[in-house]
């Protein structure tokens, strides 16, 4: 069954809200039991996902390799077309092991289906992140 552009825009608002309060299992409570995620990158969290429950160890991991309070996210555009979302945004980070801050913009593809997100696939600058945890 096809989703309304007005179903998906609010499951990604309340991902997005709960995104903002660090609240891993509010994620992860929106996301469908079978699902089609992808983060790029070598870092710990990154890689493919198929389960509702590998959702908020994600998130958990990722915010522990960032300084608290230090990290800022600035959402340019929200797009919603039927079941699928897609975000554009610029991340600011600062990675607790090295120090280093980076800036990057990204992209995520989110698709909604039921009223749950069934696919999440973040497109994003992995040289960057990946110098930015290089100590050397």
């Amino acid at each position: 069954m096809a989703t309304d552009t007005q179903t998906s825009r609010t499951v990604v608002e309340k991902f997005l809200e709960r995104l903002g309060r660090q609240d891993a299992d509010g994620i992860q409570e929106l996301f469908s039991e079978d699902i089609d995620w992808y983060v790029p990158g070598r870092l710990p969290g990154t890689g493919r996902r198929t389960r509702q429950e590998e959702v908020a160890p994600y998130f958990t991991t990722l915010w522990s390799l960032f300084v608290p309070g230090q990290s800022k996210v600035v959402l340019e555009r929200f797009i919603v077309d039927g079941g699928d979302v897609v975000l554009l945004a610029v991340f600011t980070h600062t990675v607790v092991s090295t120090g280093k801050e980076f800036t990057q913009p990204v992209a995520m593809h989110l698709a909604v289906e039921d009223d749950r997100i069934v696919r999440m696939h973040l497109y994003e600058d992995t040289l960057t992140v990946a110098e930015a945890f290089n100590a050397g």
